[in-house]
């Protein structure tokens, strides 16, 4: 090509000169946009359905137990703070296993993790900000309901101490619950780039142990064996909650007979959730060395 055609074109780029806002920031940022696509904020109308009818589907029976305590004058709630998660089981099960895909099974499919990682952002801050992101949904999403007892409680001018104890204590039920829902609803979700298999083995893994726990434990009652009805609940994620809640937290447990586990077996039950969170995350950071390439 000869000189006199070459041609050099200017097309607007400039060099960046404002501050770099590092890690934290981006870190910050990836937690952020988690925490709002999970609940359809910032994504398309479809995508903000079933979230929210979710969220709204958790909240409608505190709102209805509160307006009966109200015209009936009760001194109680029907249901107690720690309760209504394992009444609710099932929606936050149903609630995990749309978003724990949503979070990270698109990174895998569209091969977008490395692009992450160009950046100045490391395992580390990509882990932590999905987990802590996940976490932060369902807990809003278990949260709420309680809110919406404790503030009806109020004003049906119930006891303040009692209600305030008992949202607490539901409060660290539901805490504990997120940690460990969103930990493994992430390790199921991030071991396949296909949501529809990640939907499938988050509900397998909270619905059929569930069952499987629950209809091992009724045998283990009915035939005498009422021992050892506490100690296969260690089994189930959402029986373990029920075991910590009842040993710790003043809960009426769901197990058989009310053979709920004592502060002894408690501090195990209390070691394995703890065990499953730090597990969650050490075999993400592990997934996430291989994908993340």
């Amino acid at each position: 090509m000869s000189a006199d055609l070459t041609q050099i074109h200017n097309i607007g780029y400039r060099n960046y000169d404002g501050p770099r806002l590092g890690r934290a920031y981006a870190r910050r940022s990836l937690y952020s946009q988690s925490l709002r696509g999970s609940y359809g904020l910032g994504r398309s109308a479809k995508s903000k359905i079933l979230p929210m009818i979710l969220f709204a589907v958790m909240c409608v029976p505190a709102a209805i137990m509160v307006a009966v305590a109200v015209a009936t004058k009760s001194n109680d709630l029907p249901v107690e703070y720690t309760r209504y998660a394992i009444f609710t089981q099932a929606l936050i099960a149903l609630y995990l296993a749309a978003q724990a895909p949503q979070a990270v099974s698109r990174d895998l499919r569209f091969k977008t993790v490395p692009l992450y990682f160009s950046r100045p952002i490391e395992r580390f801050d990509y882990v932590i900000a999905k987990y802590g992101a996940m976490a932060s949904a369902l807990f809003i999403l278990t949260a709420a309901p309680l809110l919406v007892l404790y503030i009806g409680s109020l004003l049906a001018k119930m006891d303040f101490v009692d209600q305030t104890k008992g949202f607490g204590q539901g409060l660290v039920s539901v805490a504990l619950l997120s940690l460990l829902f969103g930990g493994l609803g992430l390790v199921m979700a991030a071991l396949t780039p296909r949501r529809g298999f990640g939907v499938a083995a988050v509900i397998a893994t909270l619905t059929i142990t569930y069952g499987a726990v629950s209809t091992v434990q009724a045998i283990a009652f009915e035939t005498g064996s009422s021992g050892a009805v506490q100690w296969l609940g260690l089994f189930s994620p959402i029986t373990l909650i029920d075991g910590v809640q009842t040993a710790f937290l003043g809960a009426t447990t769901s197990f058989p007979g009310s053979a709920g586990p004592s502060a002894g077996v408690g501090v195990v039950y209390l070691l394995v959730v703890l065990a499953l969170i730090l597990g969650s995350y050490a075999v993400l950071m592990r997934r996430y060395r291989k994908v993340g390439l």
